[in-house]
This record gives C-alpha cells, structure tokens and sequence, in this order.
C-alpha cells in the first residue's frame, strides 16, 4: 500500500488525462507523478494549489476522500477584504450557500503565511485590502472553501490547501510529493 502526498502547483487538473481539451493540452499529475497505480483521494480545483493525497489503497481512498468520515481539511486562504469578528463569526456557524448551509468551520484571520511565489502572482488593487484566513472544514463541496468567502464577502484570490486530517505541506514544494506513512484502517 502507498500513500503519496503531492503539493499541486496552480494549474494542473487533479487526475492524471485531460480529456476535456481541443486545443492544448493542459497539465496533469501524470506532469509530476510517475509511479502506476495510485490515484487521487479527493480533487483540488485547478486554479487552487497544495495537498493532494494519492493511493493504491480503495479503501484508504474512500475513508479520505467520502464527506461521511469528516477528515478535516485546512485551507490558507487570500481574500479580498479584511475579515472582521462577525464575518469570521459567520464561517464559524456555517455559511448558506445555494446547495444549502455548510457545517460550521474553524476560521481565523492570520498574518500573510511563508508561501511560495504562486505562478501567476495574484492580482493586487492598489484601492482593496487583502488578508488571509486559516479555514478547516470537515465536508468537500464543490469549490466550498470560495464560495464561502464569496458569501461573506471576501472574494478568494488564492487557495492553498495546507492539510487533510494529520497530513501536511510541509517541507514539500509545489511539484513535489513524498511517500507517506499509512495509518491503520481502524
């Protein structure tokens, strides 16, 4: 059994084809991973960067990617806006979005985190504000995390899932992944 951790660069697609193009194709894990056999746990959008967990193990891929086991997932987020106590209270009590309200999350405000250079650099306005938030949330809607700060009013400029569950970034830059240890099925 493997377990890969990959930190996915901004614009690749979290599965290993592109079937959906005509024109150029677009990158793709197979870019960066070479080993047969594993495959995602769970997506990352395109236009967001960070952890993606791959294995040959189905059921390990189901336990961590099927809403119904809540791991955590810890998102840094830069928004447009400064989150002030009643937004931040709004993400803490669950956000209604058009499929419904989310479960609540964990959110603060945090100081601008030690990331790499995102490749593009995130659009400035020299009249807004930005700030990051620290969010875990314990469901995976699709695109939750920005639609939420949207709801708030804090549009999304950058999205980098930092963790899933006790699994994390660190030491691993965009691009690169690492074999990991395999908790027990329990």
């Amino acid at each position: 059994m493997t377990l890969i951790l990959f930190n996915k660069p901004m614009n690749v697609l979290s599965q290993f084809t592109d079937a959906g193009t005509t024109g150029s194709p677009r990158a793709t894990l197979s870019d960066f991973i070479k080993l047969p056999g594993v495959y995602p746990a769970g997506r990352l959008d395109r236009d967001s960067e960070g952890l993606m967990l791959l294995t040959d193990d189905g059921r390990l891929q189901a336990r961590i990617a099927d809403p119904k086991y809540k791991l955590p997932k810890t998102y840094l987020v830069q928004v447009e806006g400064v989150a002030d106590d009643a937004t931040l209270a709004q993400l803490r009590s669950g956000v209604r979005l058009g499929d419904g309200l989310t479960r609540p999350a964990l959110a603060e405000a945090i100081e601008a985190p030690d990331l790499w250079p995102r490749d593009p650099p995130v659009r400035f306005r020299k009249t807004v504000p930005d700030g990051w938030l620290r969010l875990t949330i314990s469901e995976g809607r699709n695109r939750q995390v920005r639609r939420m700060c949207a709801a708030v009013g804090l549009p999304c400029l950058r999205l980098v899932r930092w963790s899933v569950g006790d699994w994390t970034l660190a030491g691993l830059a965009p691009g690169e992944w690492r074999v990991s240890e395999i908790p027990s099925h329990g």
